[in-house]
């Protein structure tokens, strides 16, 4: 018999005063795509900038910390996450128009609401940001991309807090950005980002938004509970070129099952909860479309979607 969760009360005891709100065993299911997993033991909304600086900190340095975004690419597993999950929003939205195509966006700005911002201001570069599912928070960790284009290509500067509360400004080069990949410290928080787009037709531009959009709806299950792409393309000498949803669909997974979680029938390197998954169905499923695209391949698909938190029973342990 699973002993019961430790209470979230101590833990709080020892946290920084805070201007935002502090939640204690707070759902986190609701705030992620795939709407299962289990609570925070403690859950931060900053008010601002200098509330994350001061509550950082303060804040004990074997307290573990988890950053949410917007849960469009992450599995929270079912027995939750330990320590505090931060979750970046209100203030962390702002969109603003520069100088010289200089767009400054905060981490929980929505990937898409860049680019319609940049759309409107007749700029250009910024367009396949319409094909990302998530914030710049979570494309800064992990050099997000799609349509040809990646956080890399268009990134100039951004802005990030370390677990001591101090803050840094680190341009491109210093963040060693690679396919999906970030080489940015684990420890660090991103609360804002400098894009460089450049003046373009704005009747172009709302053109290749649309074919993006179309695209989208076309080929993915954007309308089901998802998490975006699953796993990495893998590097395409080993894989003859073949992405992973080729590979994945070789392997005879298209539309497999597990509990109630499903490989999408439409887009094969999606996974879809139909309304009763659990974490553990989900990563399930996931290790076995690794398994089976091993046996077929040779390939060892690597997980894209992050995985957080414990096990169901696991928790506290």
């Amino acid at each position: 018999m699973n002993a019961a969760p430790p209470t979230a009360a101590p833990l709080r005891d020892r946290l920084p005063a805070v201007r935002g709100s502090l939640s204690a065993l707070a759902p986190l299911a609701p705030l992620t795509w795939f709407r299962v997993g289990g609570p925070a033991e403690l859950l931060f909304v900053p008010k601002d900038v200098d509330d994350l600086r001061g509550f950082l900190k303060g804040l004990p340095r074997d307290v573990p910390v988890t950053v949410l975004g917007v849960g469009s690419n992450v599995l929270v597993r079912d027995g939750g996450v330990d320590g505090v999950v931060i979750r970046l929003a209100g203030s962390f939205n702002a969109i603003a128009i520069e100088d010289g195509g200089r767009v400054r966006a905060g981490a929980a700005a929505l990937d898409v609401a860049v680019a319609k911002r940049a759309a409107q201001a007749g700029l250009t570069g910024l367009e396949f940001l319409r094909g990302i599912p998530g914030t710049v928070g979570g494309g800064l960790r992990m050099n997000a991309g799609a349509y040809g284009s990646e956080f890399k290509d268009v990134l100039i500067e951004a802005t990030a807090i370390d677990r001591a509360g101090a803050v840094h400004v680190l341009p491109v080069q210093a963040l060693g950005m690679s396919y999906r990949h970030s080489a940015a410290p684990a420890d660090l928080i991103f609360v804002e980002a400098v894009f460089q787009a450049r003046p373009g037709d704005p009747e172009t531009i709302q053109a290749r938004m649309a074919e993006i959009t179309e695209a989208r709806e076309a080929t993915q299950p954007v309308r089901m509970r998802t998490g975006g792409s699953t796993f990495k393309n893998p590097d395409p000498d080993q894989s003859g070129g073949r992405k992973a949803w080729q590979l994945i669909d070789a392997a005879g997974c298209r539309g497999r099952i597990e509990g109630d979680a499903q490989v999408s029938e439409k887009h094969c390197n999606f996974l879809i909860n139909r309304g009763a998954a659990t974490a553990a169905d989900l990563e399930k499923l996931g290790e076995t479309v690794r398994a089976e695209v091993e046996k077929t391949s040779g390939i060892k698909l690597e997980w894209e979607i992050q995985r957080i938190g414990q096990p169901q029973g696991r928790r506290g342990d």
